[in-house]
């Protein structure tokens, strides 16, 4: 049986907005969804304002079986994000008994003060579950189906490692690649009738230049070995018709 599970991203903070933080967690969250077959079909980028991010934990939660957010969680004023989910949840946020014991016990070896906006990263939402972080200590929190994380890239893969063991995988998606040496103009018509003919895969086009001319990449997907080796078939056939086609012209 073909079960297709699904994802969301929340990339939450000004500073990815204003272009002086360039997003890297995208990219690998992707990576590792594909991997182990959930479809990350949505990502939303918000400013550090709760009632964005409120609106759109709420949104995604209920649209997608899994949300992942990044960013917000530190020690600063404007660290926001476990107060904004914990309100989109209806629960109160308040400090993590566990999670104070952990930061205060990581400081104190350290010889660094545990200051009262340190304590601020043992907050989160009444109920939740740790995430655990193997780079700084400060966890991230999982409740319900929404896992938040730290945006600092190499602290997010840190913990979606940790997160991945506990997912849902899904049927992954099985992929082949045909290269046609044509523009999209001339293969869109009949690129969309193959795509009508084959409704159980997904059909990408992908134009390409180089070398002063334009050429696609033509990428067929689906989750079953059959729908793709059909799909590809076609395709595969209308790329050598219209190379036959140009040849006699």
């Amino acid at each position: 049986m073909t079960e297709i599970v699904t994802a969301a991203m929340l990339v939450i903070g000004d500073e990815i907005l204003s272009g002086r933080t360039k997003d890297k967690n995208i990219g690998h969250l992707a990576d590792i969804m594909t991997a182990i077959g959930i479809d990350l079909k949505e990502v939303r980028i918000v400013a550090d304002e709760e009632d964005e991010i409120v609106a759109a934990v709420n949104a995604l939660r209920t649209r997608y079986n899994y949300v992942f957010t990044t960013g917000g969680i530190g020690p600063t004023h404007d660290d926001i994000t476990a107060d904004s989910v914990a309100k989109a949840f209806g629960v109160p946020c308040e400090y993590d008994a566990k999670a104070y014991a952990l930061l205060e016990a990581s400081y104190a070896a350290r010889g660094i003060e545990y200051t009262e906006a340190r304590k601020r990263m043992a907050r989160m939402p009444r109920g939740a579950d740790h995430i655990d972080n193997p780079v700084s200590v400060a966890p991230g929190f999982r409740i319900g189906n929404v896992h938040v994380m730290a945006g600092v890239p190499a602290i997010f893969q840190a913990m979606l490692d940790n997160v991945v063991p506990t997912l849902r995988a899904g049927t992954k998606m099985l992929s082949a690649t045909v290269e046609c040496p044509f523009g999209e103009g001339l293969i869109g018509g009949p690129l969309g009738d193959i795509q009508k003919a084959n409704p159980d895969t997904i059909i990408g086009s992908y134009p390409k230049y180089g070398d002063g001319k334009f050429w696609t990449e033509l990428v067929v997907r689906a989750r079953s070995q059959q729908a793709l080796d059909s799909a590809r078939a076609d395709v595969e056939a209308m790329v050598a018709g219209l190379i036959k086609a140009s040849r006699v012209g």
